[in-house]
């Protein structure tokens, strides 16, 4: 029998101890429930290692004073964890979904997700929430008995369903379902034409919440923008007047994260006001009440929503196309040697497509894959073998199994990393 929350929960809370269960059977803990295990297993993965390298805006040699996608989860966790307990929601749940969503997203920013778009257009794009299920499911490789995680059905159900429903009436985005989740779901079905659990909506809410505060913060103490300009914008403007006028001697980086802190609370504070308005309304009894509702059940009230709005228009006219993010992007992209050019990623994928891979590290003046490639190489076909062999393809005569694709790129340091493979039909 799988362990219970420690602490009484709400009637419409996810319960550990009455999980929908794992694809493949397992012996239940004695000392963690269902979803603790997950979060454990989460954070002992390579993908979510790799995340100290990824951003957002800036690339991780700018400094150690900007945030990564690996900083960020761990705020949008914590900003998850004390909504969820607040609502007596299972701050477990809440917390992995939170640690999970942005193991999808490839390195160089928005740069690199945009390059693996253009080269995978063909092949239905590339969707970063599927690139997280096939890491989760299948790519990272912790136990012998399985590929993949095990995670709990409503772990899985929160990470693929970050944005809401993929199909049906409700679903938020008009776009074919991504060919990793159909397969997925195929055998484990994650109710893909449903909102997810209220613990796993307000991880998404979270992430919204972080992303807004903290690119405004970065962006302030980057000088992409000014600390007048941004008094003028709505949310940020009245958070940042008033902490300039509690503290008017103290330094401006102070002043700043004085700011962001309150702007923090005045948005989870909207969150936890609008959703209970929501749940007063509908009274549900059940999780799965909040999975079948019409609409999402946690949300931000609307006039938080329409200043967001103007709030996300100024970050990305400011900041994310800012003339030095720009000029990032555009060295990555299309420079000399560029690590995320389309020319060169297409090179590289065919070159693994072809099983020719030990050609492309020859040509990088690398003889062999570093060791943390390992487990990338590992979803290369041993011919006749039966089973997934590690090394280098090329060396061991092995061919690409059908579908997986490996697209990677070299760092300015000469270090390795790989954008994540990527399903790839053609």
């Amino acid at each position: 029998m799988p362990l219970a929350f420690p602490a009484p929960l709400a009637p419409f809370a996810a319960r550990a101890d009455e999980t929908r269960g794992r694809l493949h059977a397992e012996r239940e803990s004695t000392g963690r429930t269902p979803f603790q295990r997950d979060r454990d297993r989460l954070l002992h993965t390579v993908a979510f290692r790799r995340l100290k390298h990824k951003t957002q805006v800036f690339v991780f040699h700018e400094g150690d004073h900007y945030r990564t996608r690996l900083t960020h989860s761990l705020e949008v966790s914590q900003v998850a964890r004390a909504m969820a307990r607040t609502l007596n929601l299972d701050e477990d749940l809440a917390e992995v979904v939170a640690l999970s969503h942005d193991l999808g997203h490839p390195p160089f920013g928005h740069t690199g997700e945009d390059v693996l778009e253009e080269v995978m257009e063909g092949a239905g794009g590339f969707d970063h929430n599927a690139q997280t299920l096939r890491l989760l499911t299948k790519l990272e490789r912790q136990h012998g008995a399985y590929h993949g995680l095990n995670l709990t059905w409503e772990t899985l159900e929160g990470a693929v369903k970050h944005n809401g429903p993929l199909i049906g009436p409700l679903r938020v985005k008009d776009k074919p379902l991504p060919v990793a989740i159909e397969e997925y779901a195929e055998k484990h079905d994650l109710w893909l034409h449903t909102y997810p659990s209220l613990e796993a909506q307000l991880a998404a809410l979270a992430d919204d919440i972080a992303y807004n505060n903290h690119d405004a913060d970065d962006g302030l103490r980057a000088g992409l923008f000014s600390f007048d300009d941004a008094c003028e914008v709505p949310l940020l403007g009245p958070a940042l007047r008033d902490s300039l006028a509690a503290w008017p001697d103290e330094p401006r980086e102070v002043q700043i994260a004085e700011a962001v802190s309150g702007l923090i609370g005045k948005m989870v504070a909207d969150v936890l006001a609008e959703t209970g308005r929501r749940l007063e309304a509908s009274d549900p009894q059940h999780a799965d009440e909040i999975r079948l509702a019409d609409r999402a059940t946690a949300s931000f009230s609307d006039e938080m929503t329409e200043q967001l709005t103007v709030l996300r228009k100024f970050l990305f006219s400011q900041m994310y196309r800012h003339h030095k993010v720009n000029a990032v992007r555009s060295q990555a992209r299309n420079g000399n040697g560029s690590p995320m050019s389309k020319e060169w990623v297409s090179h590289c994928l065919g070159m693994a497509i072809k099983g020719r891979m030990a050609s492309v590290f020859h040509e990088l003046g690398c003889p062999l894959p570093p060791l943390e490639l390992e487990d990338h190489l590992s979803y290369f076909q041993e011919p006749h073998s039966g089973g997934l062999g590690w090394g280098l393809p090329a060396a061991h005569g092995a061919q690409l199994a059908e579908r997986d694709r490996l697209i990677f790129a070299t760092m300015g340091d000469g270090s390795y990393m790989f954008a994540n493979p990527t399903v790839c039909h053609q």
